[in-house]
């Protein structure tokens, strides 16, 4: 069964800050660099009328992943995310995201707004993670659903660090 997940994060920038951001390649180039993957790649970036989509790879090597994940996944873990933003309209953004490790019984659903927050943009996220395997799938799901969390604070940090210095 799967476990939901509600995560929300602060910036002290606009929506139009971040919402700019994330249609900029050299961002993205920069936050893989620094997501602690192993190798990382950015996919695909693609703009539609302020729309957009972004497609990226991240894989951990084998000897850096948990017990618990190394017993039920034989060599590297290579993660396939995939971002879905909305044009901006009425000060907010829309999104999807979704999350696959190729050969691997995980998925990994949500859907997120970018919006007007106390300070600036404030980011919220509702994320499904399931793991079908028995009687282990739901700690792993909690394992998950922790590092997901850490995640998005790191990027948050990023993305407000990012927009600070290319303003």
């Amino acid at each position: 069964m799967a476990r939901s997940f509600d995560l929300s994060v602060e910036y002290s920038a606009s929506v139009e800050q971040v919402h700019a951001a994330f249609a900029d390649e050299t961002y993205w180039e920069e936050r893989l660099a620094g997501s602690g993957a192993d190798t990382a790649t950015l996919d695909s970036l693609k703009s539609d009328g302020g729309a957009l989509e972004i497609v990226t790879t991240q894989v951990l090597r084998s000897d850096r992943l948990p017990g618990i994940v190394s017993q039920f996944h034989r060599g590297d873990l290579r993660i396939v995310r995939t971002e879905k933003w909305s044009a901006i309209s009425g000060g907010a953004s829309e999104g999807t995201v979704l999350g696959s490790i190729p050969g691997a019984p995980v998925t990994l659903s949500g859907t997120s707004r970018l919006h007007a927050g106390a300070k600036g943009a404030r980011l919220d996220l509702t994320v499904s993670v399931e793991v079908k395997i028995p009687l282990v799938g739901g700690k792993i799901e909690g394992f998950v659903g922790g590092k997901l969390m850490d995640l998005l604070s790191a990027e948050q940090r990023f993305t407000s660090e990012w927009i600070t210095n290319h303003g």
